[in-house]
């Protein structure tokens, strides 16, 4: 099958209005072709996890998170493989999906015109020009205002199809065999511990969406693809903006998984600290319920902290500590260095 970008968007302005949020109303279109080479077109709009808004409703915030996962996300998470898709969007991008859609290897972006026309586009325009469309041109995304009717691109940002992004820390990932336990799982995470002593990183067991093939995978607190502390470290300290270009470790995760076409499977997650407020919300919109964690009080912020006891209190989602897994697994040789990169 051959995809028309304008058939897919239209997908999305199709059921725009469908979205549950009364203001600002968001959809999204990913298509592609998955490992076997079949196509698929899968459509969101923004919205509530059942969960959130049976438990916690609409008005509730989680941490400095509203509880919607975004139009562009919802269809990174249910997509049978993201990598080298394309995505339709009938509004600007805000940054935290740009790194989202970057860590996806999503390599097309098309944005509906009428989306620049707006309230909610011309209030975050700086963050879309300045920031999103920076983190795009360094993971090598064309991105393309697209009119249907007149069946017409202009191109926003486009990007040599030759280019490949700089990745010093990609996502961990390794096919394994045989029968998965929770304590071959707990074996895994001290495994990763002792490699990555001292950074905030999260690691988890995953299914392959097709195949049902096991993974493990891991990833470490990074700035977005195209980005190095090395070479970005000025633009990292930047502290006076809402965004930043760091992507934290569970939204690595979540969106390494994605990218490859795995599921992660929901109570063989592990994070060393609280996971952000928007973490939080994108793994809910994953489908967890249960992960184990290492720091149950450390976090970038205290919104994350706010975040975990709103979701624990709302029986959301549980967080179990480290110490039951460890009475599981084979003590650690030391033979393994521990990560310096």
């Amino acid at each position: 099958m051959s995809f028309q970008p304008f058939d897919e968007m239209q997908k999305a302005v199709d059921i725009v209005n469908d979205s549950p949020h009364p203001v600002n109303k968001i959809a999204a279109t990913i298509f592609g072709y998955d490992r076997q080479g079949r196509d698929f077109s899968i459509s969101r709009t923004n919205y509530w996890p059942e969960i959130i808004e049976a438990r916690l409703g609409m008005d509730t915030d989680i941490g400095d998170s509203s509880g919607t996962v975004h139009a562009e996300t919802a269809c990174l998470l249910d997509a049978p493989v993201t990598e080298k898709a394309s995505l339709c969007v009938t509004d600007p991008i805000c940054p935290n999906c740009a790194k989202n859609i970057a860590e996806a290897g999503i390599k097309t972006i098309y944005i509906d015109h009428k989306g620049f026309t707006k309230d909610f586009s011309a209030r975050r325009g700086n963050a879309f020009s300045n920031m999103s469309m920076q983190i795009c041109e360094k993971a090598g995304i064309s991105v393309y205002q697209l009119w249907r009717k007149e069946q017409r691109l202009e191109p926003i940002l486009h990007t040599d199809k030759t280019y490949q992004p700089a990745q010093d820390s990609p996502l961990e990932y390794e096919r394994l065999y045989g029968v998965i336990t929770r304590k071959s799982f707990a074996d895994y995470v001290e495994k990763m511990r002792h490699r990555h002593r001292g950074r905030r990183f999260a690691c988890a067991i995953g299914r392959d969406r097709v195949s049902g093939n096991v993974f493990s995978l891991a990833a470490r607190s990074h700035p977005v693809i195209g980005y190095s502390m090395a070479n970005d470290a000025s633009l990292l300290r930047d502290s006076e903006n809402k965004y930043n270009y760091m992507l934290e470790p569970m939204n690595r995760l979540i969106m390494g998984a994605a990218r490859i076409g795995v599921k992660l499977v929901d109570g063989m997650i592990f994070c060393t600290n609280v996971p952000t407020s928007r973490e939080l919300v994108n793994l809910i919109g994953a489908g967890i319920t249960r992960l184990y964690i290492e720091h149950a009080n450390k976090a970038l912020d205290e919104a994350a902290i706010l975040a975990k006891r709103t979701v624990t209190n709302a029986r959301i989602l549980d967080f179990i500590n480290l110490e039951e897994l460890q009475a599981l697994a084979t003590p650690i040789q030391p033979h393994e260095k521990p990560s310096d990169t």
